[in-house]
């Protein structure tokens, strides 16, 4: 689960999130013109009956809004009833402090002396960051055999220390005010709380992030109280192709053969390994089928409480339009990266690749599920129980009714800019657009500044702007420029009037060849010169591209806008609803923050057979010798002469039905009795439409079994001071004594 937010790269964003995205890019240019109509997309068939069912009869699930228990409002009797176990205070709190919040993942402390454990594509970024010439980490992998050797990263870490619910002052400072005023007064009272509660646990001084969480879309707001730790040096990280064993063609896939771990070391303010009396012991035993596990992480974000019209607009155009910006975004990367690997490397392109094919491949697998009959006619049954319970209770339909009328008449009014947000989605974004397209957008304000007779001061900060976008790879470059052209093709046509401004009558390749051979906005060098000596004009071509489309971009993104206020207002009225009506029955949506999720150790039928529970290294080598070298399966060469000691009958991965999503990335399955089993890195490819429907037939958790780790640390990589603290939680600061402390054994 390489997770959903496509623009950071890492973790899935919720599509809400990512339409602001694209409505935000930039600074509104010009005049502001009414919006162009589009083309209302065709919608996905009206279905009364799927494979024989009638959709009528279908009803909600129990658990359709998942099973992403926050820990202020833990569900103990389900837990209770479920599993006849109902941990107290003392098992939550250190259930608490032993996980960890990473960048854009999650993690845990797996010993008393600061080691953390995460996913290996999790830390892929601090492998390559950590290398130093003539290394390929990332290829080869990395083992500090001493405590001098692991390398300082840029990575950081945050330990929920404390809760505060500060819902009542949130609540307050927005009550009454227009939907306009709203988000900037909801930001303020935020940043104010943070403050002042982190003031109250010391500050920066002492480390202290605090963030003001919002749950069931506003009902209730919490204050997180963090430990924030800035010095995490990387202890491992295995070869790339074992951590990305079956690539991206197995990504969200079952069975996998995927060692995905990696080690950190979290170092106090005097550089000493940290002390920390809560930590995840390892399991001797590891996991059997029917076993009760709870995941403990950060899912990312989740749409369950959207409504209906909601998620039919994203059917119709949303998930659909950033599949496809995705999936053109890393085509143009690749065809550079093949053509000149060393620059690739040195960009870092491979792990930007990897994170937005992971994303791709979880819009397009959402998208299918907004196509699935049976998810949506469980989500209108959720949503007719929801308004029943709202109309037949006088108080409640005189705050809230109407509103689900609302929601739907706002997702209306978007659909004439459907064309639009495939046009212009992640317009100006240095990750998908080219160098000189970006420079353009400022370079049209500087034109009609200077045209217009501006002060110094607003051309010198348009100067400003320009320059200060770096030079792309000509070849990249061009490849962004295409596919940015074929986006304005594709969703505006080449025969409307944009289209025919910017291509006229020539494809999208050749139109960037003409552009990048004559705009001066090609490189940063010429862009400088032209502004220097004044040349630079209205008739640059890369110009006429920006001066197409301002006012259409302009319209859009004041629309959407308006439309993202009217939506966030509503939105958050309709949680309160909800919440006064179920309560903490069903959990809130995901948000990045520390949650646990409860399931069970099992299969699942798919594809005509059946998933088994745990798969081995058996599997691992035949999937090698199946595929054979070169392909997304290939093994480095240590893993191609294993030693005799590797017991190849070793789980290596295994499936559960606890409820995770992008972010999870990282987290530790724990039993119990505070063990950790296992470690999320995916879920199933039925698990995608769990964006905003959780089905626990099909949806799993997939995780790397600790059994597998510990012998590959143990006899593939002799990692014996590792191992040694992972079962014992003895500190060894050296492989030497960490073989003399083991020969004394």
């Amino acid at each position: 689960m390489n997770a959903k937010r496509p623009w950071a790269i890492w973790a899935r964003m919720a599509p809400v999130a990512a339409l602001a995205f694209a409505m935000g890019c930039g600074a509104r240019a010009g005049y502001v013109g009414e919006p162009s109509p589009a083309a209302e997309p065709e919608p996905a068939p009206a279905l009364s009956v799927a494979a024989g069912i009638d959709l009528d009869t279908i009803r909600a699930g129990e658990f359709d809004n998942g099973k992403m228990w926050t820990f202020e409002y833990p569900p103990l009797e389900y837990f209770r009833e479920t599993y006849h176990f109902q941990p107290n205070e003392s098992w939550f709190e250190r259930v608490r402090l032993g996980a960890l919040r990473i960048q854009g993942c999650s993690a845990s402390f797996v010993s008393p002396n600061g080691l953390v454990l995460t996913n290996h594509h999790c830390a892929r970024g601090s492998v390559a960051q950590v290398s130093q010439p003539g290394e390929s980490l990332l290829d080869n992998g990395f083992y500090a055999t001493s405590l001098d050797e692991e390398r300082e990263s840029s990575q950081t870490a945050d330990q929920l220390i404390a809760i505060r619910d500060v819902s009542e002052e949130v609540h307050a400072a927005i009550e009454g005010r227009p939907e306009a005023e709203q988000a900037d007064a909801l930001n303020e009272i935020r940043e104010d709380l943070s403050e002042h509660i982190a003031q109250e646990y010391g500050g920066d001084e002492a480390g202290i992030l605090v963030q003001v969480i919002e749950l069931w879309d506003g009902a209730k707001y919490s204050a997180y109280v963090f430990r924030h730790y800035t010095n995490l040096r990387l202890v491992a990280s295995p070869e790339l192709q074992i951590g990305h064993f079956g690539g991206d063609p197995d990504n969200f896939t079952y069975p996998r053969y995927d060692l995905d771990f990696s080690f950190y070391r979290i170092y106090d303010e005097e550089g000493n390994p940290l002390k920390t009396e809560h930590w995840f012991k390892w399991s001797d035993e590891g996991v059997e089928e029917g076993d009760a596990v709870f995941v403990i992480g950060n899912p990312g974000g989740s749409s369950r409480l959207q409504t209906v019209a909601q998620l039919e607009l994203r059917g119709a155009v949303q998930d659909k339009a950033i599949y496809e910006l995705l999936d053109s975004r890393a085509d143009a990367l690749q065809a550079f990266y093949d053509e000149d690997p060393e620059r690739g490397e040195a960009m870092n392109l491979r792990n930007q690749i990897f994170g937005l094919l992971n994303s791709e491949k979880a819009y397009r697998g959402m998208w299918e599920g907004l196509q699935n009959p049976v998810y949506m006619a469980r989500r209108r049954d959720s949503e007719r129980q929801f308004r029943e319970a709202i109309e037949s209770d006088s108080a409640l339909n005189a705050e809230y009714g109407g509103l689900l009328e609302r929601m739907a008449e706002i997702q209306k009014q978007k659909m004439p800019y459907a064309a639009d947000f495939g046009a212009f989605i992640a317009f100006g974004s240095p990750n998908f657009d080219a160098a000189a397209l970006r420079r353009a957008f400022f370079a049209y304000r500087y034109v009609t500044a200077s045209e217009s007779g501006a002060p110094r001061e607003v051309l010198d900060n348009l100067t400003g702007r320009v320059l200060a976008i770096s030079d792309q790879s000509p070849s990249l470059q061009r490849r962004l420029l295409t596919a940015r052209l074929r986006d304005f093709e594709r969703h505006l046509g080449s025969d409307s009037e944009i289209g025919r401004m910017i291509l006229q009558g020539r494809t999208p390749d050749a139109t960037a060849d003409a552009i990048l051979a004559t705009s001066a906005l090609a490189d940063s060098a010429q862009a400088a010169s032209a502004l220097e000596a004044g040349t630079l004009t209205a008739g640059d071509p890369a110009i006429r591209v920006i001066a197409a489309i301002s006012d259409r971009l302009n319209a859009y993104q004041t629309a959407f806008q308006r439309f993202q206020q009217q939506e966030a207002a509503v939105a958050r009225t309709l949680g309160r609803a909800r919440f006064d009506i179920y309560g903490t029955s069903i959990p809130p949506d995901a948000t990045f923050s520390l949650r646990i999720a409860d399931g069970v150790v099992k299969g699942y039928d798919y594809n005509g057979t059946y998933a088994p529970v745990y798969t081995t290294l058996y599997g691992l080598y035949d999937h090698y010798y199946s595929y054979g070298p070169g392909t997304d399966w290939d093994l480095p060469a240590r893993w191609l002469s294993p030693p005799e000691s590797l017991d190849l009958a070793t789980p290596v991965n295994f499936v559960l039905t606890a409820d995770v999503i992008g972010g999870n990335s990282g987290s530790p399955v724990i039993n119990t009795d505070l063990e950790v089993v296992g470690l999320i890195f995916d879920g199933n490819i039925e698990s995608l439409p769990g964006d905003y429907i959780y089905d626990p037939e099909v949806n799993r958790a997939v995780a790397v079994d600790v059994r597998g780790i510990l012998e590959a640390l143990d006899d593939m990589y002799d990692a014996d001071r590792l191992v040694l603290e992972l079962t014992t939680g003895q500190l060894v600061p050296s492989e030497e004594e960490a073989d003399a402390v083991l020969a004394g054994k």
